[in-house]
């Protein structure tokens, strides 16, 4: 069944949600409810009703009930004032019928049953055969038409299929989403902290967290130096002018926050390090030889989010960047832009991501971008040459491309199918102009180089997140904030369990000893509840081969539950040696 059933079948179940929700509450007032890409909602102002998601059970067999009744949608186009006249009592449908009527668009209404709706079409044929597999999810607010100036409407969330199995599957997914969640994990866990008396989208990287964000910075400044990449550490603010020049102040304002004042100068809290790169270029005098010059750096930046579209480490204002900007000349841009692709591919494999798209994404009319159509033309073609040299298929979306040029993003897609943009590399002819950068080719002609712009990971916050839901919270070794866990059955074997901690901790390891006054029982939940891969067992026994021969013996449990067994202690050293080297 191809998509555009589905948005029809989905579009056909809002339509029967708001039906079931006037049959119930007969003084509501439905507004809009279009299909979604997991389902659809309506959004409906149920004036002084009380309605929260207790209701839906009730609403859903309401539905289940209309839509043996629906054998058919019915199309009508009518007059406005027939139109004011079938809604005169909806505010709401009476302000988007003024707007079609200002289009100068036809006003269709569709029909099924005794439900009326204003709508443009798109609906399955028969509901009473094909719409049976639906659910009512959740409830949220929402202004209308988004603007917060608005009234807030109650918007009720949904999805329907074609078959049970695949509704099935998606509330698995969805029950399965809720145990990944990042937020809830990352308190069980104690990795990171959002709270208001910080401010809104400002997070804390707490002991556990920052462990695991220095293992991915360790990883990327190894693999970027053994790539050829100089690391520089640049300003959080910088003169207003800079970024006049680089087009941000005109054409990124809106996620820029105020200035401030230093010395009687405006300054800007940087979004983008790229001004900053540009003046490290600038900072010399270049040759065809130095190019091309890759300047990186893991930088944080700040951008503003509304405060309804801040989530946890997804959404958030205080970014870490794995950034970095490759200066060279036209006839290296193939090979650079290939070279960062391979790079960004090679380290979601390290982390076990092999699911991907690519998205090559480009103007939109409606936006406001640097630059002239022959230089985006231009940008657009090397994009595409690297791509086709590589033999990758791709996507198109218009409305993606940065404001000063286009860009391919790697679209990821996580255990449980869900999309996430990942890297994103652009080619850029205008910010090198701007900036008046230059060198010198091999006849002594000064040419301005191309940039390239590039993030492999993007966000490491919101990469974070992805890793956190992906994994379940269970680390791989190499990245787990605590990688063993030393629990002696009793107070008799501390010592010696603190023995074999430092045996542990002199190989690298990260490892801590137990010596809470609790049941080996207790210990061994709370150990599996932290998601520590590795549990060691300190008892009687192992003690006792020590004390008779001067041996160290160990007892071995991972967090699944599974024994392991009894190991010399070097011999399992050896093992997870070679388990953090593969990452693994």
């Amino acid at each position: 069944m191809d998509n555009q059933n589905l948005q029809n079948l989905r579009h056909t179940a809002s339509h029967l949600l708001a039906a079931a929700v006037l049959k119930l509450y007969p003084n509501a007032k439905i507004a809009l409810g279009p299909p979604i890409e997991t389902g659809f909602y309506y959004d409906i102002d149920f004036g002084k009703e009380k309605i929260s998601e207790h209701n839906l059970p009730e609403i859903e067999q309401k539905m289940k009930e209309l839509v043996k009744e629906w054998k058919k949608i019915e199309g009508e186009e009518i007059s406005y004032q027939k139109a004011k006249n079938i809604f005169k009592d909806n505010p709401y449908k009476l302000e988007l019928i003024e707007e079609i009527k200002g289009r100068g668009e036809k006003i269709t209404i569709y029909k099924s049953g005794d439900f009326i709706d204003l709508c443009r079409g798109g609906h399955i044929i028969n509901p009473s055969k094909e719409l049976k597999h639906f659910k009512l999810l959740s409830i949220a607010g929402a202004y209308w038409r988004g603007n917060e100036k608005n009234k807030m409407l109650i918007r009720i969330y949904g999805t329907a299929f074609f078959s049970k199995d695949d509704l099935d599957k998606y509330l698995w997914q969805i029950e399965e989403a809720k145990k990944r969640d990042h937020r809830i994990l990352g308190k069980k866990l104690d990795l990171f902290l959002l709270t208001n008396e910080v401010g809104g989208g400002l997070l804390i990287w707490k002991e556990k967290g920052a462990i695991i964000k220095r293992q991915i910075e360790n990883l990327i400044i190894s693999e970027q130096t053994k790539r050829g990449y100089f690391h520089v550490n640049t300003p959080h603010i910088g003169k207003k002018s800079l970024w006049q020049t680089s087009g941000h102040w005109d054409l990124y304002r809106d996620k820029m926050y105020s200035s401030i004042k230093v010395d009687d100068e405006e300054y800007l809290i940087k979004p983008m390090n790229c001004p900053f790169h540009m003046m490290i270029y600038k900072s010399s005098l270049r040759s065809y030889r130095d190019l091309p010059l890759r300047i990186a750096e893991i930088a944080t930046v700040y951008r503003y989010e509304k405060a309804g579209e801040l989530s946890g480490m997804l959404r958030v204002r205080h970014i870490t960047q794995d950034d970095a900007h490759i200066f060279c000349r036209e006839d290296q841009i193939i090979d650079e832009f290939l070279s960062v692709f391979d790079y960004t591919i090679y380290l979601l494999k390290v982390f076990g991501i092999k699911d991907y798209y690519l998205r090559l994404g480009l103007r939109s009319p409606k936006e406001k971008y640097l630059g002239n159509d022959e230089i985006w033309k231009k940008s657009e073609k090397e994009i595409i040459k690297a791509i086709e040299k590589k033999e990758l298929s791709y996507v198109k979306s218009e409305g993606d491309a940065a404001f000063y040029g286009p860009k391919l993003d790697i679209i990821i897609k996580d255990v449980l199918g869900r999309e996430w943009q990942c890297g994103t590399i652009q080619i850029d002819f205008m910010l090198p102009k701007r900036f008046k950068l230059e060198y010198i080719d091999e006849e002594g002609r000064i040419k301005t180089p191309t940039l390239i712009h590039r993030a492999s990971l993007g966000s490491l916050e919101r990469f974070i997140a992805l890793l956190i839901e992906h994994y379940a919270g269970a680390f791989p070794l190499w990245l787990s904030p605590l990688q063993l866990i030393i629990l002696p059955v009793s107070e008799k074997y501390y010592s010696f369990a603190l023995e074999i901690e430092k045996k542990f901790k002199d190989n690298g390891f990260r490892v801590k000893t137990d010596i809470n006054n609790e049941t080996l029982g207790k210990k061994i939940r709370e150990s599996t509840l932290q998601k520590i891969p590795y549990m060691i067992i300190i008892g009687e026994k192992e003690f006792n081969t020590y004390k008779e021969k001067n041996y160290y013996k160990i007892s071995v449990r991972t967090r699944e539950g599974k024994n392991l067994g009894v190991f010399d202690i070097n011999q399992f050293i050896q093992q997870l040696k070679e388990k953090i080297e593969n990452f693994s």
